[in-house]
């Protein structure tokens, strides 16, 4: 589906790769929609839009306030008429911690945002996007959807679950209007520990050196890239596609890998 003159929701425009997706969209000549906890992020985010945020609007939602997400349906559509495209972009991290360490509230919360608000964004919007001539549904998991990640199992967990509902959706939806994509980021430069309320293992020399990382520009880019080509699988940066092509050929070294990389970073 191409991007001008359509209409998209994405969720977490405030910051990292949800906010550039926003620009992303808007240089594409697209109408955005965006939400997010974070109000000052959102104002920053129409503000960068510069001449281009006349076609950006910006709501506070908790998306996973299921009566909050489906109320705010009946908002759009009174305010907006209709949107083409939902991109489920927002989500968190845990603590760097291995489960044996993970508290239940940090459980919850991580399942809460990453799976419970993407379902119920999907489950709301889904019927409204069935009714548009062409239509476009992304769910972003994560590289950790498919590669286990010691220190983020949890979180792994949850983007895994987004990685299988969103691949059965693919079949449901396969003789309908909506495209249906699953995005797989890998190492990307955003402020997600931040926002995660979560405590970084990683120091910003080791950041700079040690660890290459995409900017969420190029992540936007990458993405909407799939969503214009149609692509049902969007691997974002050369170390998701590695790691994919490498733990199907050899899980067993594919996961001693990451673990090894993970070693140091968890006491």
């Amino acid at each position: 589906m191409i991007a001008r003159d359509k209409t998209f929701l994405v969720t977490g425009g405030g910051s990292g790769i949800g906010r550039a997706l926003v620009l992303e969209l808007l240089s594409r000549g697209a109408t955005v929609i965006t939400i997010d906890l974070n109000e000052k992020g959102l104002q920053e985010t129409t503000e960068l839009a510069q001449d281009k945020k006349d076609r950006v609007s910006t709501y506070v939602l908790n998306i996973t306030d299921k009566d909050a997400v489906e109320a705010f349906l009946d908002k759009i559509v009174a305010e907006h008429d209709h949107i083409d495209g939902l991109i489920n972009n927002a989500g968190i991290i845990q603590p760097f911690v291995k489960i044996n360490d993970l508290s239940y509230d940090a459980i919850n919360k991580v399942m809460t945002v990453n799976f419970y608000g993407m379902l119920y964004m999907t489950k709301t919007f889904l019927p409204h996007l069935l009714t548009r001539p062409e239509a476009h549904l992304v769910n972003v998991s994560s590289m950790g959807g498919f590669v286990p990640v010691p220190g983020q199992c949890l979180y792994c967990a949850s983007k895994a679950a987004v990685k299988l509902f969103t691949e059965g959706l693919q079949a449901e939806l396969a003789d309908t209007s909506v495209n249906v994509s699953v995005v797989f980021p890998g190492a990307t430069s955003t402020n997600i520990t931040k926002n995660s309320g979560v405590t970084s293992p990683v120091s910003e020399s080791q950041g700079s050196s040690s660890y290459k990382t995409l900017l969420p520009e190029q992540a936007a880019q990458i993405i909407v890239n799939g969503i214009e080509n149609n692509q049902i699988r969007i691997f974002v940066g050369s170390d998701s596609k590695m790691m994919n092509l490498l733990y199907r050929l050899n899980p067993r070294y594919a996961t001693n890998l990451i673990a090894k990389q993970m070693k140091s970073l968890l006491k």
